[in-house]
This record gives C-alpha cells, sequence and structure tokens, in this order.
C-alpha cells in the first residue's frame, strides 16, 4: 500500500477571477503564496519517500517551499496537469456560458467526449490522470508520498476512490491548498483525508459542480 498526500496548488488571481485556467500557466497571487508556506508548515517533520508535481508554475510555486522545508527534489510530471480546456481557457465560465451556450451545456452535463474543440475529453483526462497516480503508488509501495497537482486530477482521484460516475454532480469540495490523503492498495483506493484546511486562513473552491 502506497499513501498519497495530494495538494491542490495555492489558488491564483484567475481562481478568484473564476476564469479557465486549465493548462494555461498562471502563477500564483500573494495569497497563493501564503497558502503554499502554509502547506510547508504543515508538513515539516514528516518524512516522505518521494514529492511529485505538475510541471505547471502554480503548481511548482505551491510545492516548492515543501520541497525546501523536506529536503526533498520536485519531480516535475506532465502528466499531473489539469484537464485542457481548449477554447474555454483564458474566459470566466460566466463568459463562456454566454459565448459558447452548446459547448457549455455539454461541459456541464459531464459529457465524456467533449473535448473543448481542441483540448481534452473527460474520459481521456479521467484516464490519464488515474493512470499518473496509480503508476506513482506503484513505485512507492508502502511509502508516503507528496503530489501537488490540480483540482480537476483531485476530482477524477476522489470520483474513482468512492465509485462515482464521471457524471454525478460533484458533492464534495476541493479548495486551493488543502490536504487530502489517499491510501492506494491492491484492494483498491480508499480517501482517509479530504479538503482539510485548518493549516489555511482562507481557501475557495471556484472549480464547477
Amino acid at each position: 500500500m502506497a499513501t498519497l498526500w495530494i495538494f491542490r496548488h495555492g489558488e491564483t488571481l484567475w481562481n478568484a477571477e473564476g476564469r479557465v485556467q486549465g493548462q494555461t500557466d498562471i502563477p500564483l497571487s500573494e495569497v497563493g503564496h501564503a497558502q503554499a508556506r502554509a502547506v510547508a508548515a504543515l508538513l515539516n517533520g514528516h518524512r516522505f519517500a518521494a514529492l511529485y508535481s505538475s510541471d505547471l508554475v502554480r503548481v511548482t510555486q505551491t510545492a516548492q517551499p515543501a520541497a525546501n522545508a523536506l529536503d526533498l527534489a520536485v519531480r516535475l510530471d506532465p502528466m499531473l496537469r489539469e484537464r485542457h480546456y481548449g477554447m474555454f481557457e483564458t474566459l470566466t465560465y460566466a463568459e463562456v456560458k454566454v459565448r459558447f451556450p452548446e459547448e457549455y451545456a455539454r461541459f456541464r452535463a459531464h459529457d465524456l467526449e467533449f473535448d473543448f474543440n481542441g483540448g481534452e475529453a473527460l474520459r481521456a483526462f479521467n484516464e490519464r490522470s488515474l493512470a499518473c497516480l496509480a503508476a506513482i503508488a506503484s513505485r512507492h509501495a508502502g511509502e508516503d508520498v507528496l503530489v501537488f497537482t490540480h483540482g480537476g486530477v483531485l476530482d477524477m482521484a476522489y470520483r474513482h476512490a468512492n465509485r462515482l460516475g464521471l457524471a454525478a454532480k460533484r458533492d464534495f469540495e476541493i479548495p486551493n491548498a488543502a490536504f487530502n490523503r489517499i491510501e492506494v492498495s491492491d484492494e483498491g483506493w480508499t480517501v482517509r483525508e479530504w479538503a482539510e484546511r485548518a493549516h489555511l486562513e482562507t481557501a475557495i473552491d471556484d472549480l464547477p459542480d
């Protein structure tokens, strides 16, 4: 069994604005940097076999203070990236709803094959996310591992662990910089802690349901 300690990246200005980031490379805001320092303080003193991070800057900036505190290298993995939102990226969800009503409806319906006209379909994103996390767990059997990633990847992991369909309405939180712990074994995935944010002064969940 491997234990994955998973964190969503800290807040960005686009998170606060409700703007779609996807794989657009946006840095942390001042709030996000404060959250990253709070994560490092939370983790200080724990022992981990490795630290993995999406290669997008908002995630590496979240991971680096923890890596410094724990004296761990940051292992970049583009497979931990957020879903590619194609034509939606750079727009707010409110703007998308007005400009692309048909595409927005398919997105909100969790259409498994809708790819934002050049982005990434939900089915493919789910397969990528789970394969990446499973590979990390397999590589570190019997160990605790840190993973810094995005809200979408956490969404896929929670659904898989709790046997929720991809089309089900999201009824669980995924705040910026919150702590989530999942055990991965041959018997399956088990969520042990989710959306813990006692270490944070503030944290928003800007993701659509």
